[in-house]
């Protein structure tokens, strides 16, 4: 495992092509639970049981009262193992079955993101795998970074460490356009 942290982190969040004015609109992204409180706006691209387990029952570690859906997910890679299965177009839980070509990256520096959201009062963290798994270590400090196994997050080839490749970065609440 190589536990050499990238000089810039970049974090990446998808979404489909079809929200991209309303997320201009609004100003950022939100995490699913506000989201959930207003009326949805184009596709829906994750899977609906992960999306509910995020938001009911998966707290973080650092911050027991704060719920995984309470943030906007961030991967840390640029091709994601959910962008994979959407070329596949074959997981019975996703819904969506558009393929690769509608679906947008929005990219930030997560050193960035972690000064704006002090300076906001957010809370971040970020994981060493899926932040949806039953199972996630995660961290708050920068310090830490170095625990990501950063050769499986830019790995090609990723069936022995699929689950570390899926180390995500969480943002609470909201996420700025200005930002990206």
């Amino acid at each position: 495992m190589s536990n050499r942290v990238p000089d810039q982190v970049k974090i990446y969040h998808i979404v489909h092509i079809d929200k991209l004015s309303s997320i201009i609109k609004d100003g950022g992204l939100f995490c699913d639970a506000l989201i959930q409180k207003r009326a949805p706006v184009g596709t829906t691209i994750g899977m609906s049981k992960i999306k509910k387990r995020r938001l009911e029952e998966l707290t973080l570690t650092s911050y027991p009262d704060l719920h995984v859906g309470d943030c906007v997910p961030f991967y840390f890679c640029p091709r994601s193992v959910m962008l994979y299965t959407f070329y596949c177009n074959d997981h019975p839980d996703i819904t969506y079955r558009g393929g690769q070509a509608p679906i947008v990256h929005l990219v930030a520096d997560m050193r960035k993101t972690m000064r704006w959201a002090g300076q906001n009062n957010l809370r971040c963290a970020f994981t060493t795998s899926n932040a949806g798994s039953e199972y996630f270590n995660d961290y708050t400090n920068e310090a830490d970074l170095d625990k990501i196994n950063w050769d499986a997050v830019h790995a090609r080839m990723w069936k022995d460490c699929r689950e570390e490749k899926q180390a995500e970065f969480l943002i609470e609440k909201c996420f700025p356009w200005e930002l990206i």
